[in-house]
Formats: C-alpha cells, sequence, structure tokens
C-alpha cells in the first residue's frame, strides 16, 4: 500500500482541523486529496463552502451501503467447544457469543491466535458494494468483544498482532478510497467485554471473576471513556477522509441513565458531546450517528430492521438490517438468509420513507463471505440497474 507523504498528510490535516491530533498520530494511509474526497466528488462546490453540508447532502442521495461485522467471533459461526451458543430463546448467536457463553475472557483472547483474515478480500469486497447499486461500507472496527481490525497504540488486541497481521481498516479504505466509496467505521461505545475499566453493566454474568477486570467498584469509568477517545482519533488520524462514525452501545448508557435519575446524566458521564465535537474537529464532514439516536446531535438515525416511525423525525434516516434472518456476524446455524426478493422488498420500504438501507454481511472466519449473500448482493444491484429504484416515483 502506498503511504500517504508529509506535505500531502500536511494539507489534509489541516482541512479537516486535525493538526494537533496528527502531531500524536502515525502517518495517513493513502493519497487522500487535500481538496475533496473521493466519495464527495459530486459535491465538490458546496464541500469548498461547507464540508458537513456535502456530506449530507451525499448521504441523502446514498439509498445503499454495505454492512459488515467481522471479527474474532466470526471464527466461531455461532459454535464454542463443538456445541452451538444460543440465547433464551433458542437461537444460536454469533457476534454475541462471547456474553451468551460466558467463555472466561482469557479462552476467547486465544482466537486471536487463528485470526489469518486470509479471505478478507477488500477489493472484491468493494467491488461487490458498487456491484449492488451501493455507495458506502461500514465496517466494525472494534466490536463489542474489544478486539480491533485497526493499529492502535491502546491495545495489543488487534488484528496486527494476530496471524493476520493486517490493519484491515486501513486496507479497506485504500480500497474506498481509490473506487469512491464512502467508508463509514462502526465502534462500539460503552459495551465492551474485555477492557479493565469497562462499564460492569456490560460486562457478561460469568460464575468466575475475571482477573482481566477491575472490580466493579473501583472501575474508572473516566479511563475508558479516555480509551475510547483515543481510539477514534486513531481512526481518524490514520485513514484520510472518513464519511461517519457509527456508535453502538446505547443500551448500557440507559442502563446508567436508569440509575442516575436520567440518560442526560449518563450521557454526561461519558462525554459524549465532547466526542461528537472532537469527531466535527478532526474531520468536518464526518457524520455522527448513534442508533436511534442519543443525544439528538447525530446527522441522521439508523434504528435496527426498521423505521420505527423515525422517519417523522426530521433528520436523514438510514435502516440497517442484516441479510440473515438474526445474526449480523457470520452464523453456521443459520437456516435462512433472506432472498433477492425479501431484500427488494425491505429495500422497497426503506426508499418509500426516503431511508437509505444498510444491509449487512458477515463473513466467514477467514474473511469470505458467503457465496448465497454474494449472490444475493449481485443481483439487487442487477435489478436496481434494470428497474430504477424501488419505493420511488
Amino acid at each position: 500500500m502506498s503511504q500517504m507523504g508529509p506535505l500531502t498528510r500536511r494539507r489534509f490535516l489541516a482541512s479537516t482541523a486535525a493538526a494537533l491530533a496528527a502531531t500524536a498520530a502515525p502517518a495517513a494511509r493513502g493519497a487522500a486529496s487535500p481538496d475533496v474526497p473521493s466519495y464527495l466528488k459530486d459535491h465538490a462546490a458546496l464541500y469548498a463552502r461547507d464540508p458537513h453540508a456535502a456530506a449530507l447532502a451525499w448521504f441523502k442521495q446514498a439509498r445503499f451501503g454495505l454492512f459488515i461485522h467481522y471479527g474474532l467471533y466470526s471464527l466461531c459461526g455461532g459454535e464454542w467447544k463443538g456445541k452451538p451458543v444460543t440465547t433464551s430463546r433458542g437461537g444460536a448467536v454469533a457476534e454475541w457469543i462471547q456474553l451468551h457463553g460466558r467463555i472466561p475472557i482469557a479462552e476467547y483472547a486465544h482466537l486471536k491466535d487463528r485470526f489469518t483474515a486470509e479471505a478478507f478480500d477488500v477489493d472484491a469486497i468493494t467491488d461487490l458494494a458498487l456491484a449492488a447499486g451501493m455507495r458506502y461500507v461500514n465496517l466494525t472496527t472494534r466490536h463489542h468483544d474489544s478486539f480491533c481490525l485497526f493499529r492502535t497504540k491502546e491495545t495489543d488486541f488487534q488484528s496486527l498482532t494476530s496471524p493476520a497481521k493486517r490493519d484491515l481498516v486501513g486496507d479497506l479504505a485504500d480500497a474506498c478510497r481509490k473506487k469512491g466509496l464512502g467508508l463509514f467505521l462502526y465502534y462500539s461505545h460503552g459495551r465492551d467485554w474485555r477492557h479493565p475499566h469497562s462499564p460492569p453493566p456490560s460486562r457478561p454474568k460469568y460464575k468466575e471473576p475475571q482477573p482481566e477486570y477491575v472490580p466493579a467498584d473501583e472501575v474508572d469509568l473516566d479511563k475508558y471513556v479516555a480509551f475510547m477517545k483515543a481510539q477514534v482519533t486513531e481512526l481518524l488520524t490514520q485513514y484520510g477522509p472518513v464519511a461517519g462514525i457509527w456508535l453502538d452501545g446505547i443500551g448500557v448508557l440507559k442502563q446508567y441513565g436508569r440509575k442516575l435519575g436520567g440518560i442526560e446524566k449518563a450521557i454526561d458521564l461519558f462525554k459524549v458531546p465532547d466526542l461528537y465535537a472532537h469527531i466535527r474537529r478532526l474531520q468536518p464532514q464526518c457524520l455522527v450517528s448513534y442508533k436511534n439516536g442519543l443525544t439528538g446531535a447525530e446527522d441522521f438515525n439508523t434504528p435496527e430492521r426498521q423505521s420505527f416511525g423515525l422517519e417523522k423525525a426530521g433528520k436523514p434516516l438510514e435502516i440497517n438490517t442484516t441479510i440473515q434472518a438474526h445474526s449480523w456476524g457470520y452464523n453456521r446455524f443459520t437456516k435462512h438468509r433472506k432472498t433477492p426478493d425479501e431484500l427488494w422488498e425491505t429495500l422497497t420500504t426503506a426508499r418509500k420513507v426516503k431511508a437509505t438501507l444498510l444491509l449487512n454481511t458477515g463473513p466467514k472466519g477467514d474473511g469470505s463471505i458467503v457465496q448465497e449473500e454474494v449472490n444475493t448482493l449481485r443481483e439487487l444491484g442487477r435489478r436496481i440497474r434494470k428497474n430504477g429504484w424501488p419505493g420511488e416515483p
């Protein structure tokens, strides 16, 4: 991969007001334009006046994006030690396997020794997104298990210290930039099953104390909040222009809110407004989301599986759903994957309320996408090219 030269990097950081953060960050990858991010090229004039407005205009026209849930849990496929791990309702779990299986932290960590990502082909992924008619890709940079798919100084629990020895976020950022796709970065905010100072409500209910955790009454939440801010800073200073930071973990903040007497107090405790402002200082065009909306200052709402009436909220809307019937990460026990006809109806419903559809695929442990899902995405793209966008006049 090409490295961004000092002059290009300096121009990019100046244009995004990130010079201070850059002094502590490694060189950004790729040759990002000092003027307009590749995914915003059709909004160049507006970008010159107002990068944030240009990003919002682009997002409202994006219509379709690819969500990718990939991590150590993908190696399990819903199975631990030869047996499926299920929820109380009986369904096998995938990306939540550590919590539902109450897998000890040290045991789960051994999955890193098998993480090769040998078939995580960023060119194939971005080509597939384009073939499906999508305008952006959203990757789980760090899910609730706290394993990072990017270069970070905050932990060695990352893909670069695994057999993969790769910065998967960086590789995908390079491919998206070259092909004019926006890159959204999913980040688990507040829900963490590994960090010593992780919020106690987020921890699995282990039968035995986990030595990796600080006891609940000794947790220093400020340390954890600083950890998250440092990692978001890394994501926004290492990879060139980012289309958006997509935060997930609202359930943990709601639990704190119930104990503290209001979600507003939890928002202050986790310093969410400061994080939003920090993101926008580093990259003014970078959009911010937090599932259904947390503070009201998000750039768009992104409810799960349906709109829940949020099309009336007066903000851009993204509906996120998955090709598998339930799981987001790869699940070998999945009995049904939605057909092109079913997903065409989902896309139709989204477009009727002027929502973008963020459609998820869960790659296998080696990083390859299930062939049935590849076929489905290609068929959706074929229909869009032949018939136009469904649900639109």
